[in-house]
């Protein structure tokens, strides 16, 4: 007991963080945890700051690019409409020296009029049509197209304008059908002599030229179109657009052709200046494409070409830069973890390891020893704790070795004193030693813990100490007791556990001194206690003590067999003694462990007359129960 409960302070003093381990925090954690923190943080802010500012540009640049492509476009519009209008600006001056400044009936289908008309729809690939009127609205036209009502209206309305003295730009119009169809437009000019309207000369040019520039950007990814002020298409790249289509269902077309509040509705074309570029919502369906988008107007006309395409395109390069950035963060971030965790091992094993050593010591196995190689602080560590190993271990063998002397000297007293109580009384010689052997035989058999065997052990071995006090008179007398002498022979359990209460060591064991005589239906002594108020160690001994007593001769009776006190204890289990330990001792007697060898009656004065008294019968359960009540208080 002493050497145990001093291994396990030792235990506690060289390891009293003990009972906390489990809320503690690895340092492989703690190291880990901070070398991930100063590598990764910093690299995932530094690789947010990049993303953001090329995320930023290649947005820029995808702006930039179509408020490129629109612009270049709306130029060469109104440049292409601009050279238009000055070749029939020179036609007209052309036409007034030709005919003198005379348009009237007779004169505006002379021959020369009429070839410079036809010379100037030749030279020009992108006309469809010409016509010279007069100011009686009559003259001469030239090209591949006849005019139909709607190209007839259209003339109307560019006369009329004319007669004002104003340029007119009609709306695009297909003409034909099929492959055939073409997309074309009246541009007009007056034809003025001295303040005076002489005619008017209208050609329809065919926008073959802009379909063609805008499918060429069409193939660049982009999708152009071409809206006038009314937000109806005049020209696009693909057959799914129709001229004349009204296109205001787009956000962007909106933003064109809407007038503009705060320029007193003056439209927004005309307040735009430049390039606009804007998100926006294109429905197609149930689905709903997110757009980007830019419109910039032509100069001279009241259009806008417009360039669209879904943002997903748009900023697919953003997009895989964003994925390339993100996937070489996470490769830099797992090759940094990786080095981490390497680093931490690196130095967290050999405290791993130290900390597995100390827990060793911990648990009493002292031989443990530090295999570590290190020219660090470690390495100094792990050899200091191989020098306290050793003497810890050296110190613990002292202590084994001085503790198993203890024991053995203790155990030596407890039998020299359980001896010399045996030697008081020549019938009981042996007895303490018995009871010991049958106590520890049916605790093991109840599956008692080895402490609590060891505290049977020595509860038992002691078990009479107090007889050392009762008088020789009364503990040898041959015959029955007087009830005044039977009182006196009862204070041998009292007398016991005083003799025991001043050794600290012994004070587990002094209940199966002192209670060893009581009985579970409260006949007992020395306090009558009653069933479980019986502590389990008396119990067991009180067991042994009885089996013994049956077993051998005394001056009242003489020794039974094994089977015949077997009977007689089962007779009386659970009524005076203990069920448990009454079946652990028949089992260990039924595999042979128990062996009862009759102790001879010694020989003097007092054994003739015992002798002359005839045995009890062993059959009489009746007469056993009562002598092993009476036998069983000493």
């Amino acid at each position: 007991m002493g050497y145990q409960t001093r291994l396990r302070r030792l235990g506690e003093y060289l390891c009293p963080l003990k009972l906390t381990l489990p809320s503690r925090v690895p340092i492989l954690y703690v190291i880990l945890g901070v070398l991930i923190l100063v590598s990764v943080v910093p690299m995932y802010f530094y690789s947010e700051q990049v993303e953001s500012i090329n995320r930023e540009r290649l947005i820029t640049n995808e702006r930039l690019l179509q408020n490129t492509v629109t612009r270049s476009l709306a130029d060469d519009i109104s440049q292409h409409q601009q050279a238009l209008r000055i070749v029939m600006a020179n036609l007209a001056s052309a036409a007034q020296v030709a005919s003198g400044g005379d348009f009237t009936s007779e004169h505006v289908e002379a021959p020369e009029l009429r070839a410079l008309l036809e010379n100037f729809v030749a030279s020009c690939a992108d006309l469809a049509y010409a016509t010279l009127l007069n100011s009686e609205y009559r003259g001469i036209s030239a090209g591949c197209i006849t005019p139909d009502e709607f190209l007839q209206r259209e003339l109307e309305h560019a006369y009329d304008a004319a007669n004002e003295g104003r340029v007119y730009n009609g709306q695009p119009l297909v003409v034909g059908s099929g492959t055939a169809s073409r997309t074309v437009m009246l541009v007009s000019v007056p034809v003025m002599y001295g303040g005076r309207f002489l005619g008017m000369i209208g050609a329809f040019e065919d926008l073959g030229f802009l379909i063609r520039r805008l499918q060429d950007v069409n193939l660049a990814g982009l999708t152009p179109y071409v809206v006038d002020r009314q937000g109806r298409l005049v020209a696009g790249a693909s057959p799914e657009f129709a001229t004349g289509q009204d296109m205001t269902n787009l956000e962007i077309v909106r933003n064109f052709a809407e007038p503009n509040a705060g320029a007193n509705l003056e439209p927004k074309w005309k307040a735009q200046k430049v390039a606009a570029t804007t998100e926006f919502d294109l429905n197609r369906g149930k689905s709903v494409v997110k757009m980007l988008g830019t419109y910039c107007a032509v100069s001279n006309l009241d259009w806008a070409v417009i360039v669209q395409k879904p943002r997903a395109e748009a900023y697919r390069g953003v997009f895989e830069m964003q994925r390339t950035a993100r996937l070489l963060a996470l490769l830099a971030v797992l090759l940094s973890i990786c080095i981490s965790v390497f680093a931490a091992r690196r130095i967290t094993n050999p405290l791993q390891i130290l900390t597995q050593s100390s827990r060793a010591i911990a648990r009493g196995d002292f031989s443990q020893r530090v295999q570590l190689k290190s020219r660090t602080e470690i390495g100094e560590l792990a050899a200091t704790f191989n020098v306290m190993s050793e003497e810890l271990e050296q110190f613990v063998e002292d202590l084994k070795r001085a503790a198993k002397e203890n024991r053995e000297l203790f155990l030596s007293s407890i039998q020299m004193l359980a001896g010399a109580v045996d030697e008081k009384d020549p019938y009981t010689r042996g007895h303490s030693d018995r009871v010991r052997r049958y106590s520890v035989l049916i605790a093991r058999e109840m599956g008692l813990s080895e402490d609590l065997v060891e505290i049977v052990r020595i509860s038992a071995q002691l078990h009479d100490v107090g007889k050392i006090g009762i008088e020789d008179r009364i503990l040898k007398k041959p015959g029955a007791l007087t009830p005044e002498e039977f009182e006196i022979m009862k204070t041998h359990t009292t007398k016991g556990a005083n003799i025991l209460r001043p050794v600290a060591q012994l004070k587990n064991m002094i209940p199966g001194i002192e209670l060893h005589h009581e009985s579970l239906d409260g006949r007992g002594y020395p306090r009558g206690l009653k069933d479980e108020a019986i502590p389990q160690l008396p119990r067991i001994i009180a067991v042994a003590d009885t089996f013994d007593a049956l077993t051998t001769n005394r001056p009242y009776q003489q020794a039974h067999d094994a089977e015949s006190a077997l009977r007689i204890i089962h007779n009386i289990s659970g009524k005076r003694l203990d069920a448990r330990a009454v079946a652990a001792l028949t089992a260990a007697y039924e595999r042979g462990e128990i062996q009862v060898h009759p102790v001879p009656a010694p020989i003097h004065t007092e054994i003739a007359a015992v002798a002359s008294v005839p045995a009890p019968d062993p059959a009489s359960v009746n007469a056993d129960a009562a002598m092993v009540v009476e036998t069983s208080r000493f």
